[in-house]
């Protein structure tokens, strides 16, 4: 969503870091171009203003010009400003209000935002997360099938759901919703309301007579990321008339620009309570300024990537690898588990966007055409092994790498390059198990604290192929173990 903001930025800092020392002209240059990256990114004009003209201030005058590292405060001072302009004064506001059960949340929006799957998703974060039990009920009387779209969802998920009664209004359905959830204990319960393909008098009149019944401790518009400006507008209008607590903003995977992310918060002052990235029921994920903040400005969100790690990665499967991997062992299977994990987490260019200074990295595999289909061509080619050979790849001779390449409709150099990424990483592992756990500890937290200049190398041994490096020659060499070709696998 915003890749092309992240470029922007990246160059004009990218001048500014090499610079020994910087003036106040050198400043307002750099400055000029950042507000022209955010007015293309969709960004409001008065919001872009406002940006700059913070940061301007912050960022002349001697305590930039004259510090050691000029054109990295200069990035500080963006970042700082970036997250502020995202957050607003109050840091815990994009905390959902679900106490004194049963809580309503009502949910609201023009039609094909994506209100109803929005629903089903926060009724199964709300589930799985907090241990909350959710009831969601359709309002959507008008849209063909949208109650029993809401059903079926509640049944894919493990939601109850209000049953369907033919011919209810929606402020009937409410009413009966709120005794529902009164009744059987629900901590809370989520209305899906109607949407329009406009505003218009009867989808406000229909929404305050239910916001009037059941009084939400939220109310949450849902708007599309991807219709720019015009979703600013939406959710002003929304407040004015009906009384939003937060935004929920969807399809932000898309390759929109952004720029209503950046303003909403400004200019509505309601936060951004959670972001939809993904079709997926378990693509929404909180909106956290200074992470948006980080990944725009190629920092990074680290943060992020451990709490996918620690969802996806069992810790039993963890410790099993750990004491595998002091022993010295890596076999096929330890390599098609670490696969699998990469794919769970949104695979290769899912990690890497949350990694400080990867973008470029990315670019160069997309434009090798290396994408997410090369793990799903490493793990073909090792489920076509049978159990005994990924136990034991040194038995992989001639006949049965023919054999082996064909059942995964692939060629023999593919699998070759597969063994010898399998053979370095083994020689790796065996290399960490001599360290002991406090040597693996301090390497680690050495790599990922950024001592010695490669970020990648502590986590290279837990993630193969995390490193753009470990992916493609010319890249810039991989880390010491890391496998260095897969050009083979990049075939469409």
């Amino acid at each position: 969503m915003f890749e092309n903001l992240s470029d922007r930025l990246g160059g004009v800092f990218d001048k500014l870091t090499k610079q020994g020392a910087l003036s106040d002209a050198d400043v307002t240059t750099a400055l000029r171009e950042v507000r022209v990256a955010l007015l293309e990114a969709d960004v409001s004009l008065p919001v872009a203003r406002d940006f700059v003209k913070a940061v301007q201030e912050k960022a002349t005058g001697q305590a930039v010009t004259k510090s050691i590292t000029p054109g990295q405060q200069v990035v500080k001072i963006v970042n700082d400003e970036m997250v502020a302009m995202l957050s607003g004064d109050d840091a815990s506001a994009g905390a959902l209000k679900i106490d004194n059960p049963p809580a309503p949340i009502l949910m609201v929006g023009l039609q094909g935002s994506g209100k109803t799957t929005t629903t089903a998703k926060l009724a199964k974060r709300l589930t799985e997360k907090e241990n909350k039990r959710v009831l969601m009920a359709s309002l959507d009387i008008y849209r063909p099938a949208a109650m029993y779209q809401l059903e079926v969802l509640g049944k894919q998920i493990g939601v109850d759901t209000l049953p369907i009664v033919e011919g209810q209004k929606p402020a009937q359905i409410a009413k009966r919703a709120k005794q529902q959830a009164l009744l059987g204990g629900y901590d809370v319960y989520i209305l899906d309301t109607a949407g329009r393909l406009h505003i218009n008098e009867e989808l406000m009149a229909e929404i305050e007579a239910v916001r009037d019944i059941t009084s939400p401790r939220e109310t949450l518009l849902v708007v599309d990321g991807l219709t720019g400006q015009d979703a600013v507008n939406v959710a002003e209008q929304f407040d004015a008339q009906i009384g939003i607590t937060g935004v929920v903003l969807t399809r932000m995977d898309g390759d929109g620009r952004g720029g209503a992310a950046l303003s909403m918060r400004a200019v509505t002052g309601k936060p951004i309570k959670f972001i939809g990235v993904g079709e997926k029921m378990d693509a929404l994920e909180e909106f956290h300024p200074e992470r948006i903040a980080g990944r725009i400005l190629g920092m990074g969100d680290i943060v992020s990537l451990v709490e996918k790690a620690q969802e996806t990665i069992e810790v039993a499967q963890a410790e099993r690898m750990m004491k595998r991997m002091m022993k010295g062992l890596f076999n096929m299977n330890d390599l098609r588990t670490q696969l699998e994990q990469m794919q769970q987490m949104g695979g290769m260019s899912g990690i890497m966007g949350m990694m400080p200074g990867m973008a470029k990295a990315q670019k160069q595999m997309d434009a090798a055409g290396i994408d997410d289909k090369v793990l799903m061509r490493q793990i073909a080619l090792i489920q076509s092994m049978t159990k005994r050979e990924r136990a034991n790849p040194g038995l992989m001779q001639a006949s049965r790498k023919k054999r082996v390449a064909k059942g995964a409709g692939m060629q023999v150099s593919d699998l070759n390059k597969l063994l010898k990424m399998q053979r370095q990483m083994g020689d790796m592992m065996k290399k960490m198990g001599k360290m002991g756990k406090k040597g693996l500890m301090r390497q680690g937290l050495g790599a990922l604290m950024g001592k010695g200049g490669n970020q990648q190398a502590g986590m290279g041994g837990a993630m193969p192929g995390m490193g753009a490096n470990a992916l493609q020659p010319g890249f810039g060499g991989a880390p010491k173990g890391l496998p260095t070709d897969l050009s083979g696998l990049n075939k469409k």
